[in-house]
């Protein structure tokens, strides 16, 4: 089975070990305790505190592997490589959407980055993969719902976060 490449921005490889620290230093330990606090009630086979407890176990130490996982595996798009005569991860694209004008600006980033709300888009996604390798005059058109977005890409600069 053929893995798909993760790829990290320097800011999102520690974003992901700050979170990976907290789950293994701070809620490892929370999540023992109240699997103790919870035995100490007795009869653990119709316990819903231990049961409880338990399976927060199983979700932290699943987030840990998931986490672990993704540093062991990533490439991290060092800042300095940046090129920013066309669009890749690391970049924001400054758009202009063709239909109604509007100017938007995307932070191209790998999938375990994404956030949509602060525009922050995969290169994995619609949007992202069509503006991958574009270049500055360029109109890409994306594939939505409701039909296909024509977007010009107006400006390319390296992400400041």
């Amino acid at each position: 089975m053929m893995t798909e490449e993760i790829v990290l921005t320097v800011k999102g490889r520690k974003k992901i070990e700050e979170e990976l620290e907290q789950l293994k230093v701070v809620r490892r330990k929370e999540v023992a305790e109240r699997i103790k606090q919870a035995i100490d009630f007795g009869d653990i086979s119709e316990n819903s505190e231990y049961d409880e407890a338990k399976n927060e176990q199983a979700q932290v130490e699943e987030r840990i592997s998931k986490l672990s996982n993704i540093l062991k595996n990533a490439k991290i798009v060092d800042e300095n490589d940046i090129n920013t005569d066309y669009v890749s991860v690391g970049t924001v694209a400054k758009v202009k959407d063709l239909d109604d004008g509007e100017i938007l600006e995307y932070t191209i980033v790998g999938a375990s980055e994404a956030d949509p709300y602060e525009l922050k888009i995969s290169n994995a996604s619609p949007i992202g993969k069509a503006l991958l390798n574009q270049q500055v005059g360029d109109v890409v058109e994306v594939k939505i719902p409701d039909g296909v977005s024509r977007y010009e890409i107006v400006d390319i600069e390296r992400s400041q976060e």
